[in-house]
């Protein structure tokens, strides 16, 4: 029960930051197409954090995932 408890904690926080990144990468770059919302709301915490670094300074959508 414990278990289950602790891991919907961390997929409602995954969403969270998932939501927060595609909210910065839209005010950035303009709209999202599908392919990079799937890609965001695929990943998992460590590569979400990951990006939201990147994209502060990041020129184009794409230098944020590579």
């Amino acid at each position: 029960m414990e278990r289950a408890w602790q891991h919907g904690i961390e997929q409602g926080e995954r969403k969270g930051e998932a939501k927060l990144l595609l909210r910065q990468m839209e005010r950035k770059f303009g709209p999202a197409d599908v392919q990079l919302r799937q890609q965001i709301q695929e990943a998992d915490a460590e590569t979400l954090l990951e990006w939201s670094d990147r994209i502060l300074t990041a020129e184009s959508p794409e230098a944020v995932f590579h």
